[in-house]
């Protein structure tokens, strides 16, 4: 697992100690690999923006202050979240690009950690979509699409909509649903991540991540309170998908 050390609510090695009791093998954490990029990997990244959320990706030539924008994040400990859409399958290409070629090759799993918000282009409504993960190998996990993807309460849109125009604070109205949904710094993120880990190494062992339950971690939650409810309230997998976990540790 390599560290995004922007988010301290990751909580690393509480992650690695979860990895440990669920699965016989050895977990390694490393540090951000960003961190040792070079400028022309600065300009890979930025060049998997998305400008327009309506048509499949095109690939954007970025301009030098984008460049140095995703430069001074490769060092920046200060910002915890990323509102720019990246598409998620192209700044997968260039995550795998930075694994040596002797790593690549072998039967090591990688799971990146990021604050960049990844989206994936749906077919079906012809828009992208913020993904809190990304699937294959390596797999990338954001913790903006995370906060960001799950919608938030139907109440809390109709809220923000019906006070726009009397000028009511933002504020005020996210205070009224706080804990309904998750916030950037928020304490309950790492026990929220362990579910994200258990659906990209089901997908990595088995070619699917997702259960179409509730009560199972490995449900494709759309709504904040379906997270919430799958990850914290329920907290573990469902029958079926405990037996398949047996059968991983056990072949």
């Amino acid at each position: 697992m390599y560290d995004e050390p922007t988010i301290s609510n990751i909580q690393l090695e509480r992650l690695t100690g979860f990895l440990k009791e669920t699965f016989p093998v050895k977990v390694e954490t490393r540090e951000n690999i960003l961190k040792f990029a070079k400028k022309d990997t600065a300009a890979k990244i930025a060049s998997c923006r998305i400008f327009n959320p309506r048509k499949p990706y095109e690939k954007h030539h970025p301009s030098i202050d984008e460049i140095l924008f995703e430069e001074a994040n490769f060092e920046d400990t200060a910002k915890t979240e990323n509102i720019i859409m990246y598409d998620g399958f192209e700044l997968q290409k260039v995550l795998t690009e930075l694994i040596s070629n002797e790593e690549g090759s072998s039967d090591l799993f990688h799971i990146f950690f990021t604050n960049k918000l990844t989206c994936t282009y749906d077919c079906n409504d012809y828009r992208y979509h913020g993904r809190a993960l990304i699937g294959a190998n390596p797999s990338i996990i954001s913790t903006t699409g995370i906060i960001e993807a799950p919608a938030k309460p139907r109440e809390y849109y109709l809220d923000l909509i019906s006070n726009y125009t009397q000028g009511i604070n933002v504020e005020s109205i996210k205070q009224k649903y706080k804990g309904t949904y998750l916030e950037y710094n928020d304490t309950r993120l790492s026990k929220i991540i362990e579910g994200y880990l258990l659906q990209a190494i089901f997908y990595f062992e088995t070619g699917k991540e997702f259960c179409d339950k509730t009560e199972c971690r490995l449900f494709n939650a759309h709504w904040q309170k379906d997270l919430l409810y799958s990850q914290l309230e329920n907290g573990k997998l469902c029958e079926t998908h405990q037996q398949v976990l047996k059968k991983l540790i056990t072949r």
